[in-house]
């Protein structure tokens, strides 16, 4: 059974495939541009002091992400323990 959550709820240490990138336009466009395309594998590496923004890794790259940004990827995180 898929466990889907946004990118935002994940915890450090957390990973999960992307299952979707809910964001429309120019918006979808920055996301993907940056390799959050579904079916890529994310892990949260870390967050700044007050959560936002968070850090990711996928593909062999660290990369961060405003958590209104995170909020339109969905991860499924099925069987990832925390």
């Amino acid at each position: 059974m898929s466990q889907i959550v946004s990118l935002r709820q994940m915890h450090v240490g957390q990973q999960g495939k992307i299952a979707t990138v809910e964001a429309l336009g120019e918006m979808n466009r920055r996301i993907r541009d940056m390799g959050l395309i579904p079916g890529t594998t994310v892990s949260v590496v870390g967050r700044a002091p007050l959560k936002d923004p968070v850090a990711l890794r996928l593909s062999g790259v660290t990369i961060s992400l405003r958590n209104s940004e995170a909020d339109y990827i969905k991860v499924d995180v099925s069987g990832v323990a925390r």
